[in-house]
């Protein structure tokens, strides 16, 4: 398979870029800094130097061509403002959407937030995020010509992945290794009846593929 991850550099990305590589997948990841493209390369992954928030929508679905699914890991980050919260969280991954149709990409997985909700109110900046990820998360599922997922974690930490979480509709609060959403993130995009479910994730008791498995009725 060949697999384009948006924020090509971001925590969850290189770990995941890791993991495909090492099942034999082509993964390449979107990145905004060309300095950026050396841990890439580490990751086993090739680097495509591309501003998602400047980019057109022809641009993207070049880099998009022969691809096999993509998954949207970008995020504004941590101390980022308001206006990059649409830019990046929302308009970004609507961005990544559009390309993925123009180039007949079917399988999109996008990395959401618990909580993601386009009507959540508030005034904080978080508050702003959890309406940019939940109208990112419209916005994807809303499109037919996609084999969308979308995945909520919990509170993201980096101990060292278990294996083991718990991955359904609701799961209530939790925290959850970003090494498991790695493997999660892996094993959904080979998994086709994973599509058209929107699950959160936090540590738990099931391995990864069993979760995975009967997220998609497989048991």
């Amino acid at each position: 398979m060949r697999i384009v991850i948006a924020g090509g550099h971001g925590q969850i990305a290189l770990r995941l870029e890791r993991l495909l590589a090492a099942r034999g997948d082509e993964v390449a990841g979107i990145i905004r800094k060309p300095e950026q493209a050396e841990d890439l390369r580490a990751a086993g992954a090739e680097a495509v130097v591309l501003d998602l928030e400047s980019a057109s929508v022809d641009e993207v679905a070049g880099a998009l061509e022969g691809a096999d699914g993509v998954v949207f890991a970008a995020g504004a980050g941590p101390g980022s403002t308001v206006e990059r919260k649409e830019t990046v969280d929302k308009a970004a991954a609507v961005l990544l959407a559009d390309a993925a149709e123009r180039a007949g990409v079917r399988r999109y997985v996008i990395v959401s937030s618990m909580g993601a909700d386009a009507g959540h109110e508030g005034d904080e900046v978080f508050d702003a995020y959890l309406r940019a990820k939940g109208a990112a998360d419209d916005a994807v599922r809303s499109r037919p010509a996609l084999d969308w997922t979308v995945l909520r974690p919990g509170m993201l930490t980096d101990d060292a992945g278990t294996g083991l979480v718990r991955l359904v509709e609701k799961t209530g609060r939790g925290p959850v290794p970003r090494d498991d959403v790695a493997a999660v993130l892996a094993e959904l995009l080979t998994t086709p009846g994973a599509a058209g479910r929107t699950v959160e994730l936090i540590s738990g008791p099931t391995p990864v593929a069993d979760a995975v498995a009967a997220v998609a009725g497989g048991r």
